[in-house]
């Protein structure tokens, strides 16, 4: 198939792209390349499989060209990351709302299949044991930028939705829970490779907060094979499926395990929300996904473990 990638150059997205080819798909990448880097796409570039677009999502014109030619989307250009949210949240609105609307109108225009990339962010402060993907939202003031993102990612969702019933239009969406692996940068606020990287360093690895919240991370080659299988049945049509792994730790132990496992000599030290973030800043205590669904639609289950993925982000930042 000829198949589209919005955000290809990202973390999770360049992955997916060289899977695609190593399926013997043509892909084409389009991305702004603000979060995204070419140095991802090397392997892609090299098979000579893969047509690159620098590009945004907010522009309709190419959106409608590149989802036109394509046979199938994967749409999962958004702006990421904690740090960028808050300190640009008007253009990562537009990005996330108004890039998914031109993605999704093109797709309708041409009764493409697409696949919409969503967050756990949406569940906001909901701590349940096992979040389902029926389970409600809980968040903050609206006034409250840091939960713009949860917002942004609920309205792509309810936009794909609205397609699906209204329209027909084949949309699938996922809601990725923390996925790390290779090519992730810690500079966005992301935990596994932020701590990674000072490991190796021997420097402070600084946790935000008390350290007792507690997240479970998935490995991005876990999570495209989810994707792929996704895709690969018809399902998963109009409804939405978490992707991630259940195993849960708190973020504590995350800096111990890093350690130990890197042979480190890095102390652990802490900084308030408020002096990491802004004030008012508000995390999440617990964020656990519950994976049934996408068992039961796909069979799908991960199989790479925390300690695989700390092993692998340190080995290409040890390469770099």
């Amino acid at each position: 198939m000829r198949v589209l990638v919005t955000g290809g150059a990202g973390f999770i997205g360049s992955h997916l792209a060289d899977r695609l080819i190593a399926d013997g798909h043509s892909v084409t990448v389009l991305d702004n390349l603000e979060t995204g880097r070419m140095s991802n796409l090397d392997s892609a570039q090299a098979t000579g499989k893969l047509t690159f677009i620098e590009g945004s999502v907010l522009d309709a014109a190419i959106v409608e060209k590149l989802v036109g030619a394509a046979d199938f989307t994967y749409h999962l250009a958004a702006a990421v990351g904690v740090f960028n949210i808050l300190e640009r949240p008007l253009q990562s609105l537009m990005t996330n709302v108004r890039g998914t609307e031109n993605v999704l109108d093109a797709a309708h225009k041409f009764s493409k299949p697409v696949l919409v990339a969503s967050s756990s962010e949406v569940y906001g402060k909901n701590v349940s044991d096992s979040l389902q993907e029926d389970d409600s939202r809980i968040l903050g003031s609206p006034l409250m930028l840091r939960w713009s993102y949860s917002q942004a990612k609920a309205l792509d969702e309810t936009l794909a939705f609205a397609y699906w019933q209204e329209k027909g239009l084949q949309a699938r969406i996922v809601r990725f829970f923390n996925t790390v692996g290779p090519r992730q940068l810690g500079a966005y606020g992301m935990v596994v490779p932020r701590f990674v990287a000072a490991a190796l360093a021997n420097e402070d690895i600084t946790i935000y907060g008390d350290g007792k919240q507690t997240r479970c991370f998935g490995h991005v080659a876990d999570v495209v094979e989810a994707l792929i299988k996704v895709t690969g049945t018809e399902k998963t049509i109009g409804t939405v499926v978490n992707i991630g792994n259940s195993g849960e730790i708190s973020i504590n132990d995350l800096a111990a395990k890093v350690v130990a496992i890197t042979g480190s000599k890095s102390k652990v030290v802490y900084q308030s929300y408020e002096d990491a973030y802004a004030p008012g800043f508000e995390d999440m205590e617990r964020r656990v996904p519950n994976i049934d669904r996408i068992k039961a639609l796909t069979g799908w289950a991960p199989t790479r473990n925390l300690e695989t993925i700390i092993r692998d982000v340190a080995k290409d930042l040890e390469d770099k």
